[in-house]
């Protein structure tokens, strides 16, 4: 029995002898200078070339915050003129194109009357502004005298982007210099929550950002674009680890518009307005489990009216992308682009089926019919329109809104407390339905002005004398 044990052991030594060897091999030290640089410069390398530095400057009225001030402002107008001042702003930015084509954020460049763009080879270019959108947060410029052999990085198609994919943010933050900072994807569909202008969908990261970073890249480790690093999430205003970022989804929509020739960006129109489905919501609609958006209004001229929706449908999902959010089914329509179809998966009486949804601009029916009182009328500069759907779109009005949108309140709308977006009902208590007719109720009231409006779905009331 010994001898038979002594054989099975000198039989098996050999292999275990083998296996132990091959444990050993893989946790050994780093046997060359290649394997001891293992790391993301190779990487970093390639992608910093195409990240650029923005600063942009703007002259503005310095102004005493008691110039508005209805009692007393003639008094500090006069005691404290407005004297111009310069603003400058630094930001980040992301060359995506040979040709000089950069993306940055809206928030960088804003108004500014020059913009000056330095690659980290200290090389500089003035630049013009193609495209802008403040709600999307994004600016599209032209760099001036570009050789059209700019590095620039690639776009990725961000909807396979993944929860846990490796991820390095690089921009700018606070003026020191280019710095490169790595992450994860921490998040997807992120909407309504990230700060500054941009509204809708965001990639959630951890890689940290901060102020500067701002129209930065967030690459993948094969160097290719997933989006544009455009704000955090903060108490202290620093970074605490989840920054946003706008997907390169919309950016590639963003650049199609601006090499077009666009003057603004223009998204398809929903014309119906939603909430998510969460469990209670998901009980009375007979549904398994929360998940969705439910249609709460809808526009007759809907282009979900016209596709046979009604008040009450369900959409899960958009091309196969699932939604729960209005926002979500915005980005997913917008990134799609006018002209095009899109297909809804909608739940009715607990059916799913597929519908297809034409995509295409909010209407301007009727007429919205654009006027700005003159000199000669009682609050010169005030510009108005009437509410129609391109006018709701254009200025985030309440779906089912009605009456006469303020545009631009001009000084002395302002000075009177009008703001842009109010909806005018009356003037003097006589409906008023167009433009014209808001301008003869304010031009014929005598001593006494009384405006009836709508703002942020709450109805005002302003009065002042002539």
């Amino acid at each position: 029995m010994i001898r038979l044990l002594l054989v099975l052991c000198l039989a098996v030594s050999p292999a275990w002898a083998e296996t132990k060897a091959a444990e050993a091999s893989d946790t050994r030290v780093p046997q060359s200078r290649a394997e001891m640089s293992l790391s993301f410069v190779p990487l970093v390398k390639q992608a910093t070339p195409a990240v650029v530095n923005i600063y942009a400057r703007r002259v503005v009225e310095a102004q005493s915050p008691f110039r508005s001030d209805p009692l007393f402002g003639d008094f500090f107008r006069q005691l404290a003129p407005s004297r111009p001042r310069v603003q400058n702003s630094l930001g980040s930015g992301v060359v995506v194109s040979a040709d000089g084509l950069v993306v940055t954020n809206y928030h960088v460049i804003g108004q500014a009357d020059d913009i000056r763009v330095v690659q980290n080879d200290r090389r500089e270019y003035s630049a013009e502004v193609l495209l802008a959108d403040k709600e999307a947060d994004l600016a599209v410029l032209r760099l001036d005298g570009a050789a059209g052999d700019m590095p620039f990085l690639d776009l990725r198609d961000s909807d396979g982007v993944e929860v846990g994919e490796l991820v390095l943010a690089i921009g700018n933050p606070f003026g020191v210099g280019q710095t490169v900072s790595s992450g994860i994807v921490s998040g997807l569909a992120r909407s309504g929550i990230a700060t500054g202008n941009a509204r809708g969908y965001f990639i959630q990261t951890d890689a940290p950002i901060n102020p500067g970073n701002s129209g930065g890249a967030l690459i993948d480790v094969d160097g290719r674009l997933i989006g544009i690093n455009t704000s955090i999430l903060t108490r202290s205003g620093g970074s605490n680890g989840i920054g946003f970022a706008i997907p390169a989804s919309l950016i590639a929509e963003f650049l199609k518009q601006a090499r077009a020739g666009a003057d603004r960006f223009q998204r398809p129109w929903a014309g119906m307005s939603g909430q998510p489905v969460d469990s209670d919501l998901a009980e009375g609609l007979g549904m398994t489990g929360p998940g969705g958006m439910v249609i709460t209004k809808l526009m007759d001229s809907s282009p979900f009216a016209e596709a046979g929706f009604v008040q009450g449908d369900v959409i899960t999902e958009v091309d196969g992308q699932p939604v729960n959010t209005p926002a979500e089914m915005v980005y997913r329509m917008t990134v799609r682009g006018l002209g095009a179809t899109s297909v809804f998966t909608r739940l009715r009486d607990g059916e799913t089926d597929q519908v297809e949804v034409k995509l295409f601009a909010a209407p301007n029916d009727p007429p919205r019919g654009d006027r700005v009182m003159s000199e000669r009328d009682l609050l010169p500069g005030l510009a108005l329109a009437r509410v129609n759907p391109q006018v709701i779109a254009e200025l985030g009005l309440q779906l089912l809104d009605e009456g006469v949108a303020v545009t631009d309140a001009g000084p002395y709308g302002a000075r009177i407390g009008l703001r842009r977006g109010d909806v005018i009902l009356a003037v003097n208590g006589r409906a008023t339905d167009d433009p014209d007719a808001v301008i003869r109720g304010l031009d014929g009231a005598r001593s006494r002005v009384q405006i009836e409006l709508m703002r942020a779905g709450q109805r005002n009331v302003i009065r002042f004398r002539r």
